[in-house]
C-alpha cells in the first residue's frame, strides 16, 4: 500500500472514531468529550497504523500496549477498540451504566483491549513505565505506548516515572502529550503553567522529544513513530497540539473538558461526525 492510499485511511478511520465517540458518550448523554476527540487521530495511527495487536487474543504476550493515562478518554478508546473488532462496537453505548463493561475510565479487568486500568491522574503513567520495563526484562521488543494530559503533567508522578524512564533506557516506550492547552478547571497556563513548555520538561528529563504543532494530523504522527522508533537509549515523547473537543461541534468552540448538552446538540454534533465522516470517505 502507497503512503498516500494508508494516510487516506487512517483519516477515515479518525473520523470513524470520534462519530463512534460520540455516539458511546451520547448514550449516557454527558462525559469527558473535549479530551476524547482530541486524541482520536493518535488513536486512528496507533490501532491502524503502527500497533502489533490481535483482536482475537487480547492478552497476547508480543503484542505493542497502549495506556491512555488520562483514563478519561476512555470512550475514544472503547469506540478504537470496538471499531478494530476486539469487540461490537455498539457495546460500548452502555457507557458507565449499570453492569458495564465499558467505565467512565478504562479498567483491563473489564474490557478487552484495554491494556492496564487507569482514572488516577498520573498512575498510568507508572504503569505504562512498568510495563516497558517487565518488557525489556522479558526480552520483548514490542513497544508500549502512553497517553497523558497536559492537566495530568502537573501530577508528580508523571515526572518520577519519566526519571525512570529515561535511567533505564526504554526506548520501546513512546509517550503521547495531548497538550490541547486546557483542562477541568481552566486553561493550563492559568492553573499551572510548565514553564518553558512539556516537550522541554521531558527533554530535560532526558527523553527524545518530537514537537507537532498539528497533532490531529494524522500523516504527521505516523511519521513521529516512526522517527520514535529509530531512536535508542531513550524513549520518546511526542507533543501533540491538538484542538480539545474537536469534531464536537457543542464542545470544540469551547473547548470544554466535560459536556452535557441537550438531546437537540447531542443530535447536531451526531449529525456533523456523520458528514464529517462521510465526507472523509469520499476523498
Amino acid at each position: 500500500m502507497q503512503k498516500a492510499e494508508k494516510m487516506q485511511e487512517l483519516r477515515v478511520f479518525a473520523a470513524q472514531i470520534r462519530l463512534e465517540t460520540l455516539k458511546t458518550i451520547g448514550s449516557l448523554g454527558f462525559g469527558h468529550v473535549g479530551g476524547s476527540m482530541s486524541v482520536a487521530d493518535a488513536l486512528a495511527v496507533l490501532y491502524g497504523g503502527v500497533m502489533n495487536i490481535d483482536p482475537k487474543n487480547p492478552r497476547w504476550e508480543d503484542r505493542d500496549w497502549c495506556v491512555m493515562s488520562k483514563g478519561h478518554a476512555g470512550p475514544a478508546m472503547y469506540a478504537t477498540l470496538g471499531l478494530k473488532g476486539f469487540y461490537p462496537v455498539e457495546e460500548a453505548y452502555t457507557l458507565n451504566k449499570p453492569h458495564t463493561n465499558f467505565p467512565s475510565h478504562t479498567d483491563r479487568q473489564k474490557t478487552p483491549g484495554v491494556d492496564l486500568t487507569t482514572g488516577s491522574l498520573g498512575q498510568g503513567m507508572s504503569t505504562a513505565v512498568g510495563a516497558a520495563l517487565g518488557n525489556k526484562m522479558d526480552g520483548r521488543d514490542s513497544h508500549v505506548f502512553v497517553f497523558v494530559g497536559d492537566g495530568e503533567c502537573d501530577e508528580g508522578q508523571v515526572w518520577e516515572a519519566a526519571q525512570f524512564a529515561a535511567h533505564y533506557k526504554l526506548d520501546h516506550l513512546i509517550c503521547f502529550v495531548d497538550y490541547n492547552k486546557r483542562q477541568l478547571d481552566g486553561a493550563c497556563e492559568d492553573v499551572m503553567s510548565h514553564g518553558k513548555g512539556i516537550g522541554a520538561k521531558f527533554d530535560a528529563f532526558g527523553w527524545n522529544v518530537i514537537d507537532l504543532p498539528d497533532g490531529n494530523d494524522v500523516e504527521a504522527i505516523y511519521d513521529a513513530v516512526q522517527l520514535a522508533y529509530d531512536v535508542k537509549g531513550k524513549p520518546t515523547c511526542i507533543v501533540l497540539n491538538t484542538v480539545k473537543g474537536k469534531g464536537a461541534t457543542f464542545a470544540e468552540p469551547s473547548g470544554a473538558h466535560s459536556s452535557q448538552p441537550t438531546p437537540e446538540q447531542w443530535d447536531e454534533a451526531i449529525k456533523a461526525s456523520e458528514a464529517a465522516y462521510a465526507a472523509v470517505k469520499a476523498q
